[in-house]
C-alpha cells in the first residue's frame, strides 16, 4: 500500500468518524449551550460507542474478509457468505436466550464459539482450496442451518418476546450500545486486525501455491487453523454485540485488492480501513431515516452489497467464458 493511498484512507476514516460523532449536529450544539453535562453524557455514552463500534466492526470485517479470501483463493469468500456471521449469531442467541447467559462477556464467548464452529464446518465441507461453486454451496448450507437453528432457539426461548427483543440485533444494529460492550468488540477486533495484517507476507506466499509456500518454510495447516480461529474471535465478538452485518467483509477486500494490484496479503490493511469506511458511511446514512423509524444497519449493507455480489459473480462467469 502506497503512502498516498494510506493517507487517503486514514483521512477518509477520520472524517467519517468525526461526522458520526457530530451528526445530527444542531440538536447537540443547542443542548451543549443549554446543559453541557447532559450533552457530554449523550456524546460519551451514546454517540461514542456507536461510532467506535462501526469503526472496529468494519475493521475486523474487512481484515477477516481479506484473510479468508486469501486463504481460500476465492474472491467470493467472506465471513457472512461462508456462514461465520450466521453461526456467530446462533452462538450468541443460544447463550443469551437458551442458557440465560446474557452478559456481554458470555455473549462474546457464544459468538466466538459459534463462528469457530461455522468456519470449521466450512473447511470440512468445502476444503481449503474450494472452487467457487463448492464454496458457495457450503456457505449457503451453513448459513441456512445457522439461520434455521437461530429461529428455532428463539421460538423455544423461555421468554415469549425473544423474537421481538432479538430482531433489531439480528439485523445488525449499533444503537444503544454501552462502553463495556464497546470494549468487548474493540479489544478483540483491534488485536485480530493487527495479527491478520502481520500475516500478509505469508498470505502473499500462499498465493504462489501451497507447495511453494511450504518450501519457503510456512506451515500451511497451522496457518489455516490460526487464521480461521482469529477471524472467528474478531467477527464472533462483534456479532455478539452488534448482530450480523453482511457484505462489508466481501466488498472491502475486493476493492482493496484492486488498489494493491491483486496481492492478497497486502490487501488486508486497506481492506480493514475500507470496511470501517463502509460501515461508518452506512451508519451515517441510516440516520437520515425519519426519527420514528429505525433501520438496522445490516439491512442497508445487504441492500448495497447484494447487487455488488451479483456483479462479482457475473464478472467471474464472464472471465471464465461460456
Amino acid at each position: 500500500m502506497t503512502m498516498r493511498l494510506a493517507l487517503a484512507l486514514i483521512l477518509l476514516t477520520a472524517l467519517l468518524l468525526a461526522a458520526s460523532l457530530a451528526v445530527p449536529a444542531q440538536g447537540l450544539f443547542d443542548l451543549w449551550a443549554d446543559d453541557p453535562d447532559v450533552a457530554r453524557i449523550i456524546l460519551v455514552e451514546l454517540r461514542l460507542p456507536r461510532s467506535l463500534l462501526a469503526l472496529f466492526y468494519g475493521l475486523v470485517l474487512g481484515a477477516s474478509g481479506a484473510a479468508i479470501q486469501a486463504l481460500f483463493a476465492n474472491p467470493l469468500a467472506s465471513p457472512d457468505i461462508t456462514g461465520a456471521t450466521g453461526s456467530a449469531a446462533l452462538g450468541a442467541v443460544l447463550f443469551a436466550y437458551i442458557f440465560g447467559l446474557a452478559s456481554p462477556f458470555w455473549l462474546a464467548v457464544g459468538g466466538i464459539a459459534g463462528a469457530w464452529v461455522g468456519l470449521a464446518a466450512l473447511l470440512l465441507l468445502a476444503g481449503p482450496k474450494a472452487e467457487t461453486a463448492t464454496l458457495l454451496l457450503a456457505g449457503i448450507a451453513i448459513s441456512t442451518i445457522a439461520g434455521a437453528a437461530t429461529a428455532l432457539a428463539l421460538a423455544l426461548a423461555p421468554s415469549p418476546f425473544a423474537f421481538y427483543d432479538a430482531y433489531e440485533w439480528l439485523m445488525g444494529s449499533l444503537i444503544d450500545r454501552s462502553l463495556p460492550q464497546l470494549a468487548f468488540v474493540a479489544i478483540p477486533a483491534a488485536l485480530v486486525t493487527i495479527w491478520l495484517a502481520l500475516q500478509g507476507p505469508a498470505l502473499d506466499r500462499l498465493a504462489l501455491g501451497e507447495d511453494a509456500a511450504e518450501a519457503m518454510g510456512y506451515r500451511i495447516v497451522r496457518m489455516r487453523v490460526m487464521i480461521i480461529a482469529a477471524t472467528a474471535i474478531g467477527v464472533g465478538a462483534a456479532v455478539s454485540v452488534c448482530g450480523a452485518v453482511g457484505f462489508i467483509g466481501l466488498v472491502g477486500p475486493v476493492i482493496a485488492r484492486r488498489l494493491v494490484d491483486g496481492h492478497p496479503g497486502r490487501a488486508i490493511v486497506p481492506a480493514a480501513m475500507i470496511g470501517a469506511i463502509l460501515l461508518l458511511a452506512a451508519d451515517l446514512a441510516i440516520r437520515a431515516a425519519p426519527p420514528d423509524r429505525t433501520i438496522p444497519v445490516g439491512v442497508l449493507t445487504a441492500m448495497i452489497g447484494t447487487p455488488f455480489f451479483l456483479w462479482l459473480i457475473a464478472t467471474m462467469r464472464w472471465r471464465a467464458g461460456p
